[in-house]
Order: structure tokens, then C-alpha cells, then sequence
């Protein structure tokens, strides 16, 4: 089989964290997947967490978009009280909304309209669950909000181990107070940022989405995933993997990725 393409990097603005690197199949090109990187929104991890499923993705006639995004500096307290150009609210959702808009008009330009825009799927792993979950529901965000108006709408979502229920996430400290820091206070100081952000707020999404979830994390709780599903109805569905943890999902060697890889496979079927 042949090798995917080096991956191209293009900037989706001047911050040193907004740009995203695409890897193209070396032949047709059958679908485009964002790859999200987690590490609970923390500037200690990037997008070199998605490179292997990148090349993977690629290797399968998918065109992987690995982004990059301002994220929270470490260490953040708990107020999330960041200084300067760093991530957290809104500035992580305004760079994730202007990465994946950037495949309708520079990227897609750039390779020169190889990019099937009706085919886009998302795949992220922890806090990259939460912001591609997020992603797909755009379309019905206010007039206004961060990430409203979405340029490119996603068919689909595999949400690997994704922390989609934010108010449950900072209540339970999950990540050590990460979505304080990422929102800037409690659900009870700022509730209309929790409201905006977090996609089991958001349902419904407007596409599929599917949660793949190892019950042996430790890191973020089944429990996100099962709330989600619970609330979202036929809309998404739960793939429970027993004894999984959580990095075994960004694994490409793993059975655990593979159950990730064929839930984008059916979020593709015509």
C-alpha cells in the first residue's frame, strides 16, 4: 500500500498555536477527518498526540486535519484566570471554529479542491472529544457566540473518552479543576459559558455522534460518556470498551482505536 503524504501544515492565524497539519492519502481521497488532541485544554500537551492517528487516518484514503489551539498554561488555578494570548474562554473555541473552517478556503485551496467538504468528520480524545463534540454542534449556537456561523458543518463525531458534560466534569473536579480553567470559575459563577460550551448543553447536536469509552479510565469517567448518550437519545451511541483505559485510545496499534477508526467508517456509509 502506498505511504500517506508528509503532512502540510497551514496557519489559521498569527498565534503561534493556530495552525493545523494536513495528511493526505496518496491517492483518491474518500473523506476529511479533524483530529483533535486532548490533554484537558493545558498547554503541557499538542497536537504531536495526533499525529499517529493522522498517518493512520491518511493510510485508510482519509484526509487527517490535525489541529493546533491556544490552550490553558500550566499551572492554571482553578478561576482559570490566565494572562496575555493564551487558551481557555473563548479564545481555545474561536481557534478550533476558525481551524476547521480554514478546510473550506485556505487548505482546500492549497491542495487544490481535493477536499470533499460534504464528507467531514471529527475524531478527538478527552478534552478533544469535548471541542470536536462541540464543533459539530455550531450550527446551533446564538448569533454571536463563539464558533457561531460555522463555515464547514462535520457529518459526524467519534468522541474517544470526551469530557461532554462539563457542569458534571467541574463538580466531580475532573482533571484536577481543568474545566474551571478552561471556563474561568464554577458552573455557578459563569453559567452562560457553561451553557454555551458544553455539548450535552448543546443537544440537540445535528449530527451523530459516537462515544467510545474504556470503562478502566481513570482519567475522565465512563460516566461523561454515559450521561451523554443518555440525554442525546438515538442522536449518539455508546461503545463500551472493558478494560480499557484512557490512552489506549490514541493507540493506532490497539483494538481500541480500531473500534474508533470503524465508528468513523459507519458515520461514513452513504
Amino acid at each position: 500500500m502506498s505511504r500517506p503524504e508528509a503532512p502540510l501544515r497551514f496557519e489559521y492565524g498569527i498565534h503561534p498555536a493556530q495552525f493545523g497539519e494536513l495528511t493526505l492519502p496518496a491517492g483518491d481521497v474518500r473523506a476529511v477527518a479533524v483530529v483533535v488532541h486532548g490533554g484537558f485544554w493545558r498547554q503541557a500537551y499538542g497536537l504531536e498526540l495526533g499525529r499517529p492517528l493522522a498517518a493512520d487516518l491518511a493510510d485508510a484514503g482519509l484526509a487527517a486535519w490535525n489541529i493546533e489551539y491556544r490552550r490553558v498554561p500550566v499551572p492554571a488555578d482553578s478561576t482559570g484566570s490566565a494572562d496575555g494570548d493564551s487558551g481557555g474562554w473563548p479564545r481555545t473555541f474561536d481557534d478550533v471554529a476558525a481551524a476547521v473552517d480554514a478546510l473550506a478556503g485556505p487548505v482546500q485551496d492549497a491542495v487544490g479542491g481535493r477536499l470533499p467538504m460534504e464528507r467531514v468528520v471529527a475524531v478527538g480524545h478527552s478534552a478533544g472529544g469535548h471541542l470536536a463534540t462541540w464543533l459539530a454542534a455550531r450550527s446551533g449556537l446564538p448569533a454571536g457566540a463563539p464558533g457561531a456561523g460555522p463555515l464547514v458543518e462535520l457529518r459526524g463525531v467519534v468522541s474517544q473518552a470526551g469530557v461532554l458534560d462539563l457542569v458534571d466534569a467541574a463538580e466531580r473536579r475532573v482533571g484536577s479543576g481543568a474545566v474551571q480553567a478552561l471556563l474561568g470559575g464554577d458552573p455557578s459563577d459563569v453559567p452562560d459559558r457553561y451553557s454555551l460550551a458544553s455539548p450535552i448543553a448543546r443537544l440537540p447536536i445535528g449530527a451523530p455522534v459516537v462515544c467510545v469509552h474504556g470503562t478502566a479510565d481513570v482519567n475522565v469517567p465512563i460516566r461523561q460518556s454515559e450521561r451523554f448518550v443518555a440525554a442525546a437519545g438515538d442522536a449518539a451511541e455508546l461503545v463500551t470498551l472493558p478494560g480499557v483505559d484512557h490512552m489506549a485510545l490514541i493507540d493506532p496499534s490497539s483494538a481500541a482505536w480500531r473500534a474508533c477508526r470503524d465508528a468513523l467508517e459507519r458515520l461514513l456509509k452513504d
